[in-house]
């Protein structure tokens, strides 16, 4: 099984990328998963010329956004993470899934959308600075997990669970509680 795992957060140590990591710990050495820290890639912006609709591909020039929506198209299951900005993802990964619109979806010839990631698993990890509650009770974390839960849900995918790490401001660990629900989701994105 291919797992693609796509850190959304410019922090390499910090919390998203911790719980990344605790999510995919352990997957077993039969699968193989690839990491890609997406603030790192070159990719123009998104023009909204919605010609990707039509060809099934995204026809400004050839680019990071290409290549990793060919190996999302590729993965079995992905794990996604993101800081929460303004109650949402973060910019690059909003801008490699506004890239990558036919990788998720294709639309039948009476316009209803077609997922294309049928069946596929996902876990989705969002940090933000936020204590909890009010990471839920405002629209802070639960606003970006709404909006990657959007995407893969046009996508086909399966979301098997997510994780949040509340109150990043004061501290950036992982607690042990937050550990072992991270560790339960990466068995479950590659269980049979």
């Amino acid at each position: 099984m291919k797992v693609l795992v796509l850190n959304g957060s410019p922090r390499r140590g910090g919390s998203v990328a911790s719980l990344l990591k605790t999510v995919i710990r352990n997957v077993s050495a039969e699968h193989d998963i690839e990491w890609i820290d997406v603030c790192g890639l070159d990719m123009r912006f998104c023009t909204g010329c919605m010609v990707c609709r039509e060809k099934e591909l995204c026809i400004l020039p050839e680019d990071d956004a290409h290549t990793v929506g060919n190996k999302i198209r590729d993965a079995d299951a992905l794990v996604v993470g993101t800081p929460t900005h303004w109650g949402n993802m973060c910019a690059p990964l909003k801008l490699l899934f506004d890239r990558n619109v036919p990788v998720f979806m294709g639309e039948s010839p009476r316009g209803m959308t077609a997922p294309r990631q049928k069946g596929k698993r996902a876990v989705i990890v969002t940090a933000c600075t936020t204590p909890w509650p009010f990471n839920v009770i405002l629209p802070e974390s639960r606003g970006a997990l709404r909006a990657v839960r959007e995407v893969l849900h046009y996508g086909g995918y399966k979301i098997v669970g997510t994780v949040t790490r509340p109150g990043t401001k004061k501290s950036t660990e992982i607690n042990t509680s937050l550990e072992k629900k991270a560790n339960r989701l990466g068995g479950k994105l590659v269980q049979s």
